[in-house]
C-alpha cells in the first residue's frame, strides 16, 4: 500500500527482456537508505518486488501483467519513473490509499500553464470513467492527485509546482501515456453492489 507521494525520481539503468517478463533495474540515491530485497516500490504507480540491491540501484522483476497493463513496457533506458516506498501505518498519509495496482493507461491530451500551476487533461480510458469524479482522488504515474472536472472521456487534474518538480508530470508533454489507479474504495462499492458486468450484489 502507498500514499501517493513521490520520494523522489529514479532513472532506469536496465531492462532485460524474457520470456515471460523482463528485469529493470532503476538507479536512484534516497530510496536505497533502508530498503531491502523482498521491499515493495511504487515504479511509477505500479507496485514491484525489490528483487537486487547494488550501491546505487535496484533490480525487480516485471510480470507479462504488468508490462501489458502499464507504461513500463514502453519504456526505455535513460527513462525517468516516480518511486515511492511502501507504507508505514505508524505515520501520516499525505496523499490517498494507493495500491500499486494500476487500472488501465491514460494519455496526456493537453497540458498548459495557469500561473505557477500545471493544468493536465488527460484522456481516460472508457472503462475507468465511472470510478472518476470530481473532486476525488486519482494516482496519475503514482501521484496522488484531485480530479478538477470530469467529462465522457477525460479528466483534468492541477498539478503544483512542487509537484511538477519533483516527478515525471513536469516532464511529460501532450501524447505521453501515464499510468492510471482509480480510487480503491469505488471499486469495492461496485463490487460489494453487484453493479460490475450486471451479477447480483453481496448486499
Amino acid at each position: 500500500m502507498f500514499t501517493g507521494i513521490i520520494e523522489e525520481l529514479g532513472v532506469i539503468k536496465a531492462i532485460a527482456r524474457q520470456p515471460a517478463g523482463a528485469r529493470i533495474e532503476i538507479m536512484a540515491k534516497q530510496l536505497l537508505d533502508d530498503l531491502s530485497v523482498g521491499e515493495s516500490v511504487a515504479v511509477s504507480g505500479a507496485c514491484l518486488t525489490v528483487t537486487g540491491l547494488a550501491s546505487s540501484s535496484f533490480e525487480a522483476d516485471l510480470s507479462g501483467e504488468t508490462l501489458q497493463r502499464t507504461t513500463l513496457g514502453q519504456m526505455a533506458v535513460g527513462d525517468a519513473v516516480n518511486l515511492e516506498r511502501s507504507l508505514r501505518f505508524n505515520g501520516r498519509v499525505g496523499g490517498h490509499l494507493v495500491s500499486g495496482h494500476v487500472d488501465g493507461v491514460g494519455r496526456i491530451a493537453e497540458r498548459r500553464q495557469e500561473g505557477d500551476m500545471l493544468l493536465v487533461l488527460i484522456e481516460l480510458p472508457a472503462e475507468l470513467r465511472r470510478y472518476c469524479v470530481s473532486k476525488g482522488s486519482i494516482a496519475v504515474d503514482g501521484v496522488s492527485l484531485t480530479i478538477n472536472d470530469v467529462t465522457r472521456n477525460t479528466l483534468s487534474v492541477t498539478v503544483i509546482p512542487h509537484t511538477a518538480k519533483m516527478t515525471t508530470l513536469g516532464l511529460k508533454g501532450a501524447g505521453g501515456a501515464v499510468n492510471l489507479e482509480t480510487d480503491l474504495i469505488g471499486k469495492y462499492i461496485e463490487q460489494l453492489l453487484g453493479a460490475d458486468r450486471g451479477r447480483p450484489g453481496l448486499i
